[in-house]
């Protein structure tokens, strides 16, 4: 019986090693641009400028800290990847699925990302500047303290995500669901909020000077101690929302 377990300890660390051959062997050829899938794959810090990579199945690959500038990954799989510090700047990442993707510090300057989806993604401190974001489905995703000055985020989803403390200076987000989003000390001078869902939403300490919330639906919103001067509220629906120590457009404070 002894003698049949060491065996059995011998084929398993030989299936073992094997295994990780096999991984390692995928790695190469994925690098070297012989394969289009490479899901789980270990691609820290990889060179991929300006590589073709649209279509590819990189699922759960850890991608952290590579280097993706101008790549295309259009309609890619990347569920689950760790992108985290990855530069992505000017990447193509149309249609791709992101979801739970970990993209924490990552680069993403005029990233087209429309209609991607980014459910549960992790943008933390992420840079978004100028990024397209049209359509995209970031329900439940998180961009604390994320740049996304000038980005384009026209009829997105963003049901439940977390843009606490977020740069949104000058992004548009018209027609976008923002239902039970948290902007909580966000700042979004001058955005384009014509038609956007923010129902529930908290906007509490939010800089919305100057923003446009045309239509918008703010009902059961809290705004207590945002910033509204110079905004455009015509024929916003603010039923039961929350305005106390607001300063609202006509210079006055909200009691």
């Amino acid at each position: 019986m002894h003698h049949s377990f060491g065996f059995l300890a011998i084929v398993l660390l030989a299936l073992c090693l094997s295994g990780l051959t096999a991984v390692a062997d995928g790695e190469r050829e994925f690098l070297a641009g012989g394969a289009k899938a490479c899901p789980s794959c270990d691609l820290e810090r990889a060179a991929l400028k300006r590589r073709d990579l649209a279509d590819t199945d990189l699922s759960g690959a850890n991608l952290s800290g590579a280097i993706l500038h101008r790549a295309r990954l259009a309609r890619a799989k990347l569920a689950g990847a760790n992108l985290a510090g990855a530069n992505l700047n000017k990447t193509d990442l149309k249609n791709a699925t992101l979801t739970k993707a970990k993209l924490a510090r990552a680069m993403l300057y005029e990233a087209d990302l429309s209609a991607a989806d980014l459910s549960g993604a992790d943008l933390t401190d992420a840079k978004l500047q100028k990024a397209r974001l049209t359509r995209a489905k970031l329900d439940g995703a998180t961009l604390s303290e994320a740049i996304v000055t000038g980005a384009r985020l026209d009829e997105a989803s963003l049901r439940g995500a977390d843009l606490s403390a977020a740069n949104l200076v000058d992004v548009t987000l018209r027609r976008a669901d923002l239902e039970g989003a948290n902007l909580n000390n966000a700042g979004l001078v001058d955005a384009a909020l014509r038609e956007a869902n923010l129902k529930g939403a908290n906007l509490s300490e939010a800089d919305l000077f100057g923003a446009d919330l045309s239509g918008a639906n703010l009902s059961g919103a809290n705004l207590s101690e945002a910033r509204l001067s110079r905004a455009i509220l015509t024929g916003a629906n603010l039923d039961g929302a929350n305005l106390k120590g607001a300063h609202m457009p006509d210079g006055s404070v909200h009691p």
